[in-house]
């Protein structure tokens, strides 16, 4: 089938060569004629595990191109997915100006019957938006699909090969045959293609986001009343998840969560039952304990450390909002580190692949390290705030001979308590109590 792929971001990318790497001809569409540039050298702008690998041999067998000329990809392609960013206004609500402004250059360009697919994370109702915009500038015949993407960073590759479910909105048989057939050899173990109107698909990729962000800021507050009443949430997590009801999924506490999907997505729904009327009294606590829990690991640095840090320097293991990503947005060590340096502390971070994004983003006072262990150097504390696997066991002779003070703060419960008390750490978790030597 051929196809095209309108942005070149993170959705539109995983799309483009997963759609290729399936045997389709894609087409990758990007007005920013640097990121096409740099695509075309065979560089990839964002960090995305098996991404590179797939793009090179995709693009050498000819399955997928790049270009800015919307155009044309246009006319040589049968469907059409748009993929470009909808960031959050200021009132919460996703911008839908890419989303539009893709829609009549596509109409612009038509010479017959296209599928039109909102790949990007939209509010109810954005698909009639996207039709009125074509219908009013072409008499061609379209049809206008919402296939919301389930990718998680880091995993995004496998996500996109092997769904655990496609949702597909369309109003008309043709266009649900279309990409039924598209879909068809990502779901070959049996894992369904969930055909609905639009307003429900579109509804589904908030609501699901929505219930993950939940768990989440559940969690944590589960985590903060076991710090205070002396249970351990690792083994209230392991009860909870037992329960085939709950699940073991995202019973995770931690630092609070980030990226590009969980905060806006809250934020969107929020804004979407605001203008129906309804008040989402849950999803307004969500929002609200994950912003109080990114700065968690700094009232706690504080209430061990004092008011005032001056002169003081904390080793920061992880920028990045999870691993295997070097996406910074609203990531929890963002927070972190303001607050450090506003109360006059000094932070040495390390993160496998985030620190360029971050150089971007963080305030003076921060220096960056390739090796962890460079960081820890006459340091007085180890803060760890993303969970990759370099951390999860450390040389921590080496780390309690760095520091000045053999003090961690363990924004993701990396370490045993029992061992960081027999290792002569002070050891400050997340729901699991405060260990001394």
């Amino acid at each position: 089938m051929k196809l095209a792929v309108v942005g070149t971001g993170y959705v539109g990318l995983v799309a483009g060569v997963g759609f290729a790497d399936s045997g389709n001809d894609v087409i990758c569409v990007d007005k920013d004629p640097s990121k096409i540039d740099m695509l075309l050298r065979g560089e990839i702008p964002i960090y995305e595990p098996g991404l590179d690998t797939r793009l090179a041999r995709n693009r050498q067998e000819g399955r997928l191109v790049f270009t800015t000329d919307t155009a044309a990809a246009v006319r040589r392609s049968e469907v059409i997915f748009i993929a470009v960013g909808t960031p959050p206004g200021e009132d919460g609500s996703a911008d839908l100006r890419h989303v539009l402004a893709v829609a009549r250059d596509i109409a612009a360009a038509m010479d017959g019957y296209r599928v039109v697919v909102n790949k990007s994370t939209v509010p109810v109702g954005t698909a009639e938006r996207v039709a009125a915009e074509i219908a009013g500038l072409t008499s061609q015949p379209v049809d206008v699909v919402s296939n919301p993407e389930f990718l998680k960073e880091g995993a995004a590759i496998s996500d996109f090969m092997m769904p655990d479910r496609v949702v597909i909105g369309a109003s008309s048989e043709r266009a649900r045959r279309i990409m039924g057939e598209l879909y068809a050899p990502f779901v070959r173990t049996g894992n369904p293609i969930l055909f609905m109107d639009n307003r429900s698909a579109e509804m589904t990729k908030y609501a699901a986001n929505a219930m993950l962000a939940t768990r989440i800021s559940f969690m944590n507050e589960v985590a903060n009343l076991c710090d205070l009443a002396g249970a351990d949430v690792h083994k209230v997590r392991l009860g909870m998840g037992a329960d085939p009801r709950i699940g073991n999924k995202f019973l995770f506490p931690g630092a609070g969560y980030g990226g590009s999907c969980f905060p806006k997505d809250v934020q969107a729904l929020l804004r979407t039952a605001t203008e129906h009327g309804l008040e989402l009294q849950v999803l307004n606590a969500v929002h609200a304990v994950n912003e109080h829990q990114k700065g968690l690991l700094a009232r706690k640095v504080v209430a061990h450390f004092g008011e005032d840090l001056a002169g003081l320097t904390f080793a920061m293991w992880g920028l990045a909002f999870k691993p295997n990503t070097d996406d910074m947005r609203e990531a929890p060590s963002i927070v972190l580190v303001r607050e450090l340096t506003a109360r006059g502390a000094r932070v040495a971070a390390s993160d496998p692949v985030a620190m360029g994004v971050a150089r971007g983003m963080l305030p003076a006072g921060v220096s960056f390290h390739e090796n962890p262990y460079d960081a820890l150097e006459g340091a007085d504390a180890l803060l760890v705030v993303t969970e990759w696997n370099r951390f999860r066991n450390p040389d921590f002779d080496r780390i309690r001979t760095a520091l000045r003070h053999p003090v961690i703060f363990d924004g993701r419960n990396l370490y045993e308590p029992d061992r960081m008390r027999e290792l002569g750490f002070t050891y400050f978790t997340v729901g699991r109590g405060t260990v001394r030597p």
